[in-house]
């Protein structure tokens, strides 16, 4: 689809204002409950995630800005579904536990772990992008929500060929490597919150997608496995 050079342009203020308050946002759940700046796995896990994800956006606002439009519009406002806007107010909620409860161990130093680990962790969130990548290359309809968009059709190419949710099985090591990255173990804790949440997302997407996406349920009898090959 034909795209002005108006809506690219104001496309990429857009995403670059996005950017840039998120980091804010991302800095200040970090920093301020750590009551200090003085915390360097934090600063190295912004640099990574930030350089990661805004590589990322910089390939979609030069080869597919329609899907970085569609990968904007996120949070339970921009969903359809009752549903998943649920689910993902709940997703917003456990991502900020996510960084908080960090942030609180820094300051209190509930946990102690070597600095190669957080480094370990630094390297999950970067794989996790990479793992990402190819899943927005491959489905130009990989929104943020839960959609069928007009022309949208079933990928069963590239990753999606392996799982049928290989943009949720790319996200794995950032839940993962976020906690070990800010070098707190309790931060594991999250994924307690998180993985039920990815399942109860996914499960529910699932639903949508057979019944309002052609040709979905053949590709599901097609890809048994949801997130990991082989497994679910």
């Amino acid at each position: 689809m034909f795209v002005r050079e108006s809506e690219i342009q104001s496309l990429h203020v857009r995403a670059l204002r996005s950017s840039v308050i998120g980091t804010l946002i991302m800095a200040a759940l970090l920093f301020l409950p750590a009551g200090t700046l003085d915390d360097w796995q934090a600063w190295v896990f912004i640099a990574v995630f930030i350089s990661a994800s805004s590589a990322v956006t910089v390939y979609l606002a030069i080869h597919d800005p329609r899907l970085l439009e569609r990968r904007m519009r996120a949070g339970p406002a921009a969903e359809k579904e009752k549903s998943q806007k649920l689910i993902i107010f709940f997703v917003m909620i456990g991502f900020i536990v996510l960084l908080i409860v960090p942030a609180f161990d820094h300051r209190f130093s509930w946990s102690r772990m070597p600095a190669y680990v957080c480094l370990m962790g630094d390297a999950l969130i970067a794989i996790s992008f990479l793992l990402v990548f190819p899943v927005v290359k491959v489905n130009t309809f990989a929104a943020s929500t839960v959609q069928v968009a007009q022309g949208q059709k079933v990928i069963s190419t590239g990753p999606y060929a392996l799982v049928r949710h290989p943009m949720y099985a790319g996200s794995f090591p950032t839940l993962i490597g976020t906690p070990l990255a800010l070098g707190s173990w309790w931060g594991l804790s999250a994924l307690i919150v998180f993985v039920p949440l990815l399942i109860w997302r996914l499960v529910d997407e699932e639903r949508f997608l057979r019944k309002n996406l052609p040709g979905y349920t053949e590709y599901t009898h097609k890809v048994r496995h949801r997130l990991v090959p082989y497994v679910w």
